[in-house]
């Protein structure tokens, strides 16, 4: 296990380089580096203000070097002014040049300077991760013990008219996108066009104060979304496991059926069901895009639509960071836990 999780530590680090390298080329393309320098400056700069602009903030060092000090394994440039001021990649207006680090990367936990936002990155993706920390927790909570329960119950009944309606509603959620769902929802529950309004259709007071009335809704929009998804596969993975051989052999030695769906069934048809649960990470960290944006609640899958709508390089590349990691991480809990759910599957 050890050798498994050490190869696949240096497979995540070599994939979390090349994406976001790739990442780093396309947001550095030219037309973004103009749009960045004009938003700095203004929108009637020249060609050439635009190439000085450029030139003195750093920006036309080879691709590699600046990827080198984004990263923290190359110096930050470094530069004199008219006046005789040292500015730089690393350099702080309240700290003297001796005293400033060569090195000011990720590695060094330096996530770079938000040029819209005005203030550091990595202050904005600790606030942002914990709000969207919390809607996933959330969405998590009513999700998945819904989901296998429906999935449980329309498999041990495959056929039936249970199955029928419970593969039905399973459907119906999946196929129903969470932007289509989440505005039924406002107009139905938080509009006076449903005649209801029993729920806030913002979520933005819940930024600083969560309550059942100004959250319930994006979360059952996030949630009924993957809910039919899990939901399927479980009932697909259980539907298999009842007409195992063990299953029937424990029937028939009087096992009750409790038993026999707990202690031997659940554990198996969970295996392929996990794995859809540990992708559900990854789709609450980026995909609450639409959901967010549609409550108003500023978390990071609002923050990743501020930042390519300003064009916040520095900020687009801490969020592409974060984006990676997480799926990275996910994969690996996810290959980890199928040796806890079955013993029979090995690591060689």
């Amino acid at each position: 296990m050890f050798s498994f999780l050490l190869r696949r530590s240096g497979v995540m680090v070599l994939t979390a380089v090349c994406l976001t390298f790739i990442v780093f080329f396309l947001t550095n393309l030219d037309p973004n580096l103009e749009k960045l320098t004009k938003s700095e400056g203004n929108q009637r700069m020249t060609d050439a203000q635009v190439e000085s602009w450029l030139d003195r903030n750093g920006y036309r060092q080879p691709l590699w070097k600046r990827y080198g000090e984004w990263l923290g394994v190359a110096p930050g440039w470094t530069r004199e002014d008219e006046n005789g001021t040292i500015k730089g990649r690393c350099v702080e207006p309240d700290v003297a040049p001796a005293d400033t680090p060569s090195y000011c990367g990720i590695l060094q936990g330096d996530w770079g300077y938000s040029l819209v936002f005005k203030e550091n990155v990595g202050g904005i993706i600790q606030r942002k991760l914990a709000l969207t920390g919390w809607l996933g927790l959330w969405v998590l909570i009513v999700m998945v013990p819904l989901s296998l329960l429906i999935g449980v119950l329309a498999g041990m009944r495959e056929g039936s008219k249970t199955d029928r309606s419970l593969s039905t509603f399973s459907i119906l959620t999946t196929s129903t996108p969470e932007y289509v769902s989440g505005v039924i929802l406002i107009v139905v529950f938080a509009s006076s066009l449903g005649g209801l309004k029993w729920f806030k259709g913002t979520a933005q007071s819940a930024m600083e104060n969560i309550t059942f009335w100004n959250f319930t809704l994006p979360v059952v929009a996030l949630a009924l979304y993957g809910m039919g998804y899990i939901a399927r596969m479980t009932r697909a993975s259980m539907a298999e496991v009842m007409t195992e051989q063990y299953i029937r052999t424990a029937r028939l030695k009087g096992v009750s059926p409790r038993s026999v769906i707990m202690k031997h069934a659940l554990r198996n048809a969970l295996i392929a069901p996990f794995t859809v649960i540990m992708l559900q990470f990854p789709y609450l960290l980026t995909g609450v895009v639409i959901i967010e944006t549609l409550f108003n609640y500023k978390g990071f899958g609002w923050t990743l639509v501020a930042a390519v709508g300003n064009n916040d390089i520095e900020l687009m590349m801490a969020v592409s960071v974060v984006a990676v990691m997480v799926v990275l991480v996910s994969q690996l809990i996810s290959d980890i836990g199928y040796a806890f759910l079955n013993p029979r599957i090995r690591v060689s």
